[in-house]
């Protein structure tokens, strides 16, 4: 049986997807013939085209190609504008993360939890300083904490364990659920927050590297103080003329180097480039926070700034990354929030969650997986 598809769509979807019609083309050979309206498709051929665009299948039955829009607001800056329709990743990520947070909102109600005071405790007209000092002490990631710890890697992982022990779900991943194929892409997007009294929840774009990441968590915690929802690109070189955006910015760095901190660590006197590395390995951040701190402190201009800026990321980006791989189990815990895992496995186990529906929140299918996730999770 075919079906009557509108070839726009069909062109549309190639072009949402990010894959040209020579790759498609390997897979559907009739495909430069749909796309110019000689052939139609049967029923199987478009779900099968509609599961390699990531589309939608009801989409291809409109009569002109639709207009996708974020599902939260946009906080990315201007410089990013022509990015155009968000990707079917990103949107695909953001809609994964709404069924969870949905899932462990409920879950959080039913055993009786109580709302998280601190989801829209502030406002950004309050102080930066002391508002960082408040989120400091609540999420226990005080400059003291880090001097303990051996690298950024550590560090950040003990951040994203503190900021779930305060009750906010921290998701991290670079890819879609656990598609390898279906990679984030940090200029489009470094993370975003879903603001909840009861289930507040912070994705991170793990394609990121992983000072940058710290940073982002960081940036996130305070839209969730703040009680605002968005996606974000956190650039620490725009000075962004949001004002949501700015105040979030201005927290995260004070939160992770305090202005009264770096003002007396650092030293004028010394080689920049030797203090930028001690500084970054004393507060374990990146070294562009570094640098954004001893602009913010006055100690270098704005001019000084952009050059060092760009020539520090460029140095960044020249660093080769360590291969992937690893233990599937333990970045799942980091890719899904290790409570919501939890939670998740002991609400499947009593019975009360489906493990069909399980395993589409948690972005696998064998049974096999889910028990050795919940065995690890200390909960089987």
């Amino acid at each position: 049986m075919y079906v009557d598809v509108n070839p726009e769509i069909l062109k549309w979807a190639c072009d949402r997807s990010g894959k040209a019609e020579d790759v498609l083309k390997k897979s559907f050979p009739k495909i430069s013939e749909w796309l110019n309206g000689e052939k139609q498709l049967t029923i199987k051929q478009l779900e099968k085209f509609a599961k390699a665009t990531y589309t939608p299948v009801g989409f291809f039955f409109l009569s002109q190609p639709p207009k996708e829009k974020l599902p939260l607001p946009d906080f990315r800056t201007v410089a990013n504008a022509n990015l155009g329709n968000p990707s079917p990743n990103l949107l695909d990520t953001i809609y994964i993360c709404q069924q969870r947070q949905e899932w462990y909102r409920e879950y959080a109600k039913i055993n009786g939890e109580e709302s998280l005071k601190f989801v829209g405790s502030t406002k950004v007209s309050a102080d930066v300083i002391n508002t960082a000092e408040k989120i400091r002490k609540t999420l226990k990631f005080d400059v003291e904490n880090r001097k303990r710890m051996t690298s950024w890697e550590s560090a950040l992982s003990r951040f994203i364990e503190n900021v779930e022990e305060s009750g906010i779900l921290v998701m991290r991943n670079g890819v879609y659920l656990n598609n390898n194929f279906r990679h984030l892409d940090v200029e489009e997007f470094r993370g975003f927050s879903i603001s909840d009294e009861f289930a507040p929840l912070i994705f991170i774009n793990g394609a990121d590297t992983k000072a940058a990441q710290i940073f982002t968590l960081a940036h996130e915690v305070a839209h969730i103080w703040l009680g605002i929802s968005g996606v974000t690109d956190t650039q620490l070189s725009s000075f962004s003329r949001n004002r949501t955006e700015k105040w979030c910015n201005s927290v995260a760095a004070e939160i992770l180097v305090p202005s009264s901190s770096i003002k007396k660590e650092f030293s004028e006197k010394e080689d920049l480039r030797n203090e930028l590395n001690r500084l970054a390995k004393f507060y374990k951040v990146s070294t562009l926070v570094i640098l954004r701190r001893i602009f913010d402190i006055g100690a270098i201009s704005k001019d000084e700034f952009w050059i060092l800026f760009k020539n520090e990321l460029q140095r960044l980006k020249s660093i080769k990354k360590k291969g992937g791989g690893g233990d599937f189990y333990k970045t799942q815990k980091f890719r899904v929030s290790a409570n919501f895992a939890r939670a998740l496995c002991v609400s499947t186990l009593e019975g009360r969650t489906l493990h069909r529906d399980a395993f589409k929140l948690l972005g696998f299918s064998k049974l096999s997986t889910f028990r050795e996730l919940g065995s690890r999770l200390g909960v089987m």
